[in-house]
């Protein structure tokens, strides 16, 4: 009788094994399998952007500003042409891959220089022409032009 239940009891632990192991291989290979909706989708979107501080336009024709993401980048011959092959990414995604820092408020350039709201500087964003000062959370589009200008010492050119 006792050797019953032992073969009973391994029986019952085997089963149990068994389904955990079969469970756990379903869940796994659902997980391989990408949602449609958390992919996202490749895309080749082209815009272009420049910064102007004072009267001098930026160059970003050095190489450390050049490829820096493979979602959204520049490069030479024309590093003023934004390249973006993942939807969504926004115009903050793409400053975020250069070595500067831009915000709403503030502008620290490639050379260190910083141009902050305030005291005589006033940063201004631009999206095709439209003055857009949340610039940096639009998403990039096809043919966007963003253009951020800074005025220094009470002197603005538009």
């Amino acid at each position: 009788m006792r050797r019953i239940g032992i073969l009973f009891f391994i029986a019952i632990v085997i089963l149990v094994a068994g389904f955990i192991l079969f469970n756990n291989k379903s869940q796994t290979s659902k997980n391989l399998i990408p949602s449609p909706i958390s992919q996202s989708q490749k895309t080749d979107i082209k815009a272009s952007f420049s910064i102007v501080t004072g009267t001098v336009t930026r160059s970003f024709s050095a190489e450390k500003y050049h490829n820096q993401s493979s979602d959204v980048y520049i490069e030479n011959p024309d590093p003023t042409i934004v390249h973006v092959t993942k939807s969504g990414i926004t115009w903050d995604d793409f400053f975020k891959t250069l070595p500067m820092k831009l915000t709403k408020d503030c502008l620290t350039t490639g050379d260190g220089e910083t141009l902050c709201n305030g005291k005589g500087v006033m940063l201004k964003f631009y999206l095709n022409d439209i003055e857009i000062p949340d610039l940096l959370d639009k998403e990039i589009k096809d043919g966007d032009k963003a253009l951020i200008k800074s005025k220094i010492n009470s002197q603005y050119l538009r």
